[in-house]
């Protein structure tokens, strides 16, 4: 009987020290949550509740020690969807303790092979691969077997070593 994670829920409830995320698309408009990024084109105020569910999880996590890091890959100018996320977005689960790191590659070549995609590394052991339509709408996670982990392992730690923390890239470029 194997403990290796079947879903992504599973990795997510059974991580004891990391989770981390690896994001390459411009935009994810057709997934999550629609309707705040709906409001945010109209110009509306940010609800209060926004993400509440997203960062009740992390609260948790951060609180038990666990560690909840992402790293986004992408060029300039940004995408309105990538304006939401960062404005929106990050700015607000960093309250919850996940930490945000910056991959701009406007002016540099990526330090990732080709075709590597979005993906969620659990303690660098348990590796699930993210599928997207063409519109940006979540088709659903791979969990990989570990054996195969060892390859997002290098992407992860290549994106660290070229990125920045959010809140200096923001500082610089955000709006």
């Amino acid at each position: 009987m194997s403990l290796a994670p079947r879903t992504l829920g599973d990795a997510f409830d059974t991580f004891r020290c990391e989770a981390f995320r690896l994001e390459t698309l411009d935009d994810y408009g057709g997934s999550g949550n629609v309707d705040a990024y709906r409001a945010f084109l109209d110009g509306q105020t940010k609800p209060e509740d926004y993400n509440a569910d997203w960062l009740e999880e992390v609260r948790a996590w951060t609180a038990s020690g666990r560690r909840v890091y992402r790293v986004h890959a992408f060029t300039r100018p940004l995408s309105a969807y990538l304006r939401f996320e960062l404005g929106w977005g990050y700015r607000t689960n960093a309250t919850a303790g996940e930490e945000f790191f910056i991959l701009d590659l406007t002016d540099r070549p990526s330090p990732l092979p080709p075709g590597v995609g979005d993906f969620w590394l659990f303690d660098s052991i348990t590796a699930a691969t993210m599928r997207y339509t063409s519109d940006a709408r979540f088709l659903g996670a791979d969990v990989l077997p570990d054996e195969q982990s060892a390859a997002f392992v290098g992407y992860r730690d290549a994106a660290l070593a070229h990125a920045v923390p959010f809140q200096e890239w923001w500082s610089k470029y955000g709006t």
